[in-house]
């Protein structure tokens, strides 16, 4: 049977392509984006399949009224992508406050926005997939984008939560966590606070890192959607990319070995 999508940030990178993904195979699609005239020619090439709606994932009041219609209109809401973000760069303490709250209104905040939305009317359906966007950003951390990784950490602590709470409804979350890809994610999309010339070379040394030498390509990630989607037991998180495995190894043995480490410290911590 076909599915209803609804995805946010449908004009570019990952929403993009899994929303003509959708669209091929005969599923119907409700695409959102802040220009819509940037998804035109899927409304001309899918009139009948293709809803396109006009979107600012921070305005909670709006999220709820396009979730709404999307489902009215195509009579289901059987996944809804949370993909609408970006990439905030800058040290930690180049940060101003206008810029953080940016990246977690657009990255967490609009995601809990619209998934809260669609929880209603999937608990009504006795289904539905939630896909949450994060990223090995989601489980690891880098110099210079402190705030992205703030964003991405609360969506997979957030979503991990929500699973546990969903699952007795018929309700799949999963994230999905990129490594490098060719999208414009640190390109024109990209966020820059002014940069303090007391971190040049801490900037410098994290330009040099080799994560985004081999970038995956955004159109192969298609198939991969649609077999998470399509899955009978949906993964709760899953790597798109090469890299992220390898990252998320040693970050974690790194861990693990630093909480043995202190282990006796931590049992002292507990008393009597």
């Amino acid at each position: 049977m076909s599915k209803s999508w609804f995805i946010t940030g449908a004009s570019k990178g990952f929403g993009r392509e899994w929303a003509e993904a959708a669209l091929e195979r005969g599923d119907s699609v409700t695409g959102t984006a802040r220009d819509v005239d940037d998804v035109q020619d899927l409304v001309d090439r899918y009139p009948d399949t293709f809803l396109a709606l006009r979107l600012d994932v921070t305005d909670r009041t709006a999220d709820r009224d396009a979730v709404a219609r999307a489902a009215e209109h195509f009579g289901s809401l059987d996944v809804v992508v949370n993909n609408a973000g970006f990439g905030h760069f800058g040290m930690v303490e180049e940060l101003s406050e206008d810029e953080l709250r940016a990246q977690l209104e657009t990255n967490l905040f609009g995601a809990v926005w619209v998934t809260q939305a669609a929880l209603p009317i999937m608990r009504e359906q006795g289904s539905g997939h939630v896909i949450q966007v994060s990223s090995i950003g989601g489980i690891s951390a880098f110099p210079t984008v402190g705030a992205y990784h703030a964003s991405k950490w609360a969506l997979e602590g957030l979503s991990q939560s929500l699973a546990q709470e969903v699952a007795g409804f018929g309700i799949s979350v999963t994230l999905i966590e990129p490594g490098g890809f060719s999208t414009d994610w640190s390109g024109p999309s990209s966020k820059h606070s002014e940069e303090n010339p007391a971190y040049a070379e801490v900037r410098e040394a994290a330009s040099k890192r080799p994560s985004a030498a081999d970038p995956g390509k955004p159109e192969a990630t298609r198939a991969a959607i649609l077999k998470v989607v399509d899955a009978e037991q949906p993964p709760l998180r899953v790597f798109f990319g090469k890299a992220p495995l390898g990252i998320a190894e040693r970050d974690y043995e790194s861990r693990l070995a630093t909480w043995r480490e202190w282990q006796p410290v931590a049992e002292a911590a507990h008393g009597v």
